[in-house]
């Protein structure tokens, strides 16, 4: 095989790096409502609040450390010659530490902020604040975690829609199929005829929708997958 591959991760793959899983069943993320840490009504409301929130999880990105999944994938695109994208849901910054290279973060990153004010972004390894100033407009006050929150349109959907339009295998990683439009991606690809894999720690609510499932650690089953994969292209290169 040597066609298009999408990937699609989701917070599965970092949960074995010690990330915590985003769980809104009970409506809390980090013991937080999500209506006051991840909506523009919450940080209109409270942005000490949340800047406080997001620099607890950025600062939570130095005790962690890429997996053997986040490395399967890196490996596998340095070796791949087809064409390959990788998509994820997930904020940290694990897949470039393993060495991704053509990834989109469709849920945004910690490790990026913008301006309300005038939409200039930034790259931030420390913490951020309500004084924070633009360096682009100089306004004071505007800056907000570049993250996608919800009622807010993921990053980048037109080339992620164009590249599962295009691919002949799509994998979907650590994912529960609950939020969309991430959930719908199986869709898109069966509709073209691509394979579709889910490789998850559990059947999520679409694993009908896929070809194949494999359950088990990300940490062992992505690892296996895509050395397989990569095996099988190479014959037929």
């Amino acid at each position: 095989m040597n066609g298009g591959i999408v990937v699609l991760t989701g917070a599965g793959v970092s949960a074995e790096s010690g990330v915590r899983t985003f769980r809104a069943a009970d409506g809390l993320w980090e013991e937080h409502r999500i209506e006051d840490v991840a909506t523009v009504e919450g940080f209109t409301r409270d942005p000490v609040l949340v800047h406080r929130f997001y620099n607890e999880r950025r600062q939570t990105l130095a005790t962690v450390q890429p997996n053997a999944a986040h490395q399967a994938l890196a490996n596998f695109e340095k070796n791949y010659t087809g064409d390959f994208l990788l998509v994820t849901q997930n904020i940290d910054d694990l897949h470039e530490r393993a060495g991704s290279k053509r990834l989109i973060h469709m849920h945004g990153e910690l490790l990026r902020m913008f301006c309300t004010q005038c939409m200039h972004n930034i790259n931030i390894t420390g913490d951020s604040s309500v004084e924070d100033t633009c360096v682009a407009c100089g306004k004071r006050g505007g800056m907000r975690p570049d993250i996608v929150w919800f009622g807010e349109m993921p990053y980048q959907m037109s080339a992620i829609e164009q590249a599962l339009m295009q691919c002949d295998l799509f994998v979907a990683i650590g994912t529960s199929g609950n939020v969309y439009p991430a959930a719908g991606f199986v869709q898109s690809a069966r509709a073209i005829g691509a394979r579709c894999v889910e490789l998850n720690l559990e059947q999520s609510t679409t694993h009908h929708l896929f070809d194949e499932g494999r359950y088990g650690p990300a940490t062992e089953e992505v690892e296996a997958f895509f050395s397989a994969l990569l095996k099988t292209s190479s014959l037929t290169q």
